[in-house]
């Protein structure tokens, strides 16, 4: 691992990034704090309970865009298309991304790495299998990762499954989540830091591109039974 005053290359770019991301985005924070304060429940931040590298709990921080009593109602912690805990302004934000800048300082201060597995709530956890646990909990969660970019029809597929929100998740998703992160751990490294960071980016200005099968193509393929059908 390359490091630089000791410090990891890696951890100094989370560092370098989130300050600029921090500062450059700060204009556009305010403008979203004033919005969420003026509608819906007037909450401007959600913060909640994650998992961090080797199963340390911290805090995760975003912009509020459902109701306060969402973790007790509907599909609890999973977050469904057309949700109706979704607030207005929220749905925009999600759809965006925007919700996700407050993680920036999530990222400065350590806690996450731009790129990583999702933090997962305590209960997200442990639908996935044993194996899948030990290789999330060996790493540091990340803003983004191959898992998000692969999934970022997540919602689509747990609400299209026959399956409950739980069977999906233990049974389908988790498995192949698994692998995905297992050839993360495998390829770890700052070309592959930098380059799901660039397919980020891309991904969320052509939602429907693949554009990551042929950057990688040594991924575990996507089972049938989780693609999106594709427009004609």
């Amino acid at each position: 691992m390359i490091r630089i005053w000791g410090i990891p290359l890696i951890r100094l770019l989370d560092i370098s990034f989130s300050l600029i991301g921090l500062v450059a985005l700060f204009p556009l924070g305010i403008m979203i704090s004033l919005m969420l304060r003026l509608t819906g429940e007037g909450e401007v931040f959600y913060l909640q309970e994650r998992l961090g590298k080797n199963g340390r709990p911290f805090q995760l921080i975003k912009f509020a865009t459902m109701l306060k009593v969402s973790p007790s109602i509907g599909s609890l912690e999973i977050t469904v298309q057309n949700d109706p805990r979704v607030l207005p302004v929220g749905g925009f934000l999600r759809k965006t991304k925007l919700n996700e800048i407050p993680q920036l300082i999530n990222i400065f201060i350590g806690d996450m790495s731009f790129v990583g597995p999702r933090p997962q709530t305590r209960t997200n956890f442990d639908f996935f299998p044993p194996e899948t646990q030990a290789t999330i909990a060996s790493l540091r969660p990340g803003l983004t990762g191959i898992g998000s970019i692969v999934f970022r029809d997540e919602e689509w597929i747990v609400e299209n499954s026959e399956k409950t929100y739980e069977a999906c998740y233990r049974e389908d998703i988790g498995p192949h989540k698994g692998e995905l992160e297992r050839w993360y751990k495998t390829h770890q490294g700052i070309v592959t830091y930098l380059s799901i960071v660039f397919v980020t980016l891309w991904v969320v200005l052509r939602p429907r591109s693949m554009i990551f099968r042929r950057i990688w193509p040594s991924l575990p393929p996507l089972p049938l039974s989780l693609r999106r059908p594709s427009k004609k």
